[in-house]
């Protein structure tokens, strides 16, 4: 009796002890792993129609996986080289000693030192001119720096992007396959298990709704600011800032933000105020208000749970974590649901 306590002992420890090992190999995979897993839950339905029309279940996934990669990832990949393309000219000129930023912020003393009032308060202009100097120094290093890092890790970003397209292929095809072996694994019962796939289904379906309606409505506005102030190209603009707000932190702030300085600096005044005033108050604050809206409202959520869930998850899981913050918050609660109708029984 004592031997087999032991037997099973040091089996659910080797268990324990394999388990987390493959978990740590699964680990610099995570990220394309699971956006296969939630664009295949989100297309599942086209897929199970399709493959019952062809009768042929890898034909259909494959079918599925050119249309996605041609209606959702494609503009992504040609949005994401310009952007690329752009960093390695602007990283090319920042490598010269006469970048445009640091010309820009060098004539900047210049200007002052000319304004009336400027002169009544009797400061040096060699120690404005130095402050400024490195100014301009610290703002070229940091975006060098910056642009470098993106550079790099392209290569990084292209062999992910791969493997999240192959493990969407599987996600895809064998989909059932993998949920009747997640309920071996976990069993919960199958209205259990069922009621937790649609939980995480409608929460990434919904988070990635919220997250390109608010994207769009930011990009058209931070359009139609530079339309009014006359901004040129202000429809290449429109574009840049829709694909821009859908990343969490920054959006389309590094585009409207800038804009506004330079437009203060060239002393175009209140075309600089506009942008910045409307850029800080009413650009930024869509995503503050619509998200909670949008997202607790096909998930059945508390807007103050979705705000709280999407910025930790963008603390803890950078891009990801507007979808993932929201999913663990929804499986946390369909849990909690469960255990209270489990003690209720």
């Amino acid at each position: 009796m004592r031997d087999k306590k032991n037997h099973h002992i040091f089996f659910f420890l080797g268990l324990t002890v394999i388990t987390i090992l493959f978990l740590y190999l699964l680990k610099p995979f995570f990220y394309p792993i699971f956006w296969a897993a939630v664009i295949a839950s989100i297309f599942r339905p086209l897929y199970t129609r399709l493959a019952g029309k062809t009768g042929r279940p890898s034909l259909a996934a494959a079918i599925m996986l050119v249309a996605i990669v041609i209606i959702i990832l494609l503009p992504l990949i040609l949005i994401g080289t310009l952007l690329v393309n752009e960093s390695f000219n602007i990283y090319t000129s920042l490598s010269k000693d006469h970048s445009p930023i640091r010309e820009l912020v060098d004539g900047i003393p210049d200007r002052i030192m000319r304004n009336d009032y400027v002169k009544r308060l009797n400061i040096s202009e060699d120690m404005l001119a130095s402050k400024f100097s490195d100014l301009a120094k610290d703002i070229t290093n940091f975006i060098f720096n910056s642009l470098r890092g993106l550079t790099q890790n392209t290569l990084i970003f292209i062999g992910m992007f791969l493997i999240m397209l192959y493990a969407l292929f599987f996600f895809m095809r064998d989909g059932e396959k993998f949920l009747k072996t997640a309920s071996q694994l976990l069993p919960l019962g199958d209205e259990r298990e069922r009621l937790l796939y649609e939980r995480f289904t409608s929460a990434a379906r919904a988070t990635l709704k919220g997250t390109l309606v608010i994207a769009f409505l930011q990009g058209s506005l931070g359009g139609l600011l530079f339309f009014i102030v006359g901004i040129e190209g202000a429809l290449i603009w429109w574009v840049l800032m829709v694909f821009l707000a859908v990343i969490p932190g920054v959006g389309c702030s590094i585009v409207w933000f800038p804009a506004g300085v330079i437009m203060l600096v060239n002393g175009y005044i209140w075309e600089g105020i506009t942008i910045l005033v409307t850029g800080l108050f009413i650009i930024s604050s869509v995503d503050n208000f619509l998200r909670p809206i949008l997202v607790g409202r096909d998930i059945q959520m508390h807007p103050l749970l979705i705000l709280i869930s999407t910025l930790g998850g963008i603390a803890l899981f950078g891009i990801s974590g507007v979808v993932i913050g929201p999913i663990i918050t929804a499986l946390l609660f369909s849990l909690w649901e469960m255990s209270g109708r489990y003690f209720e029984t």
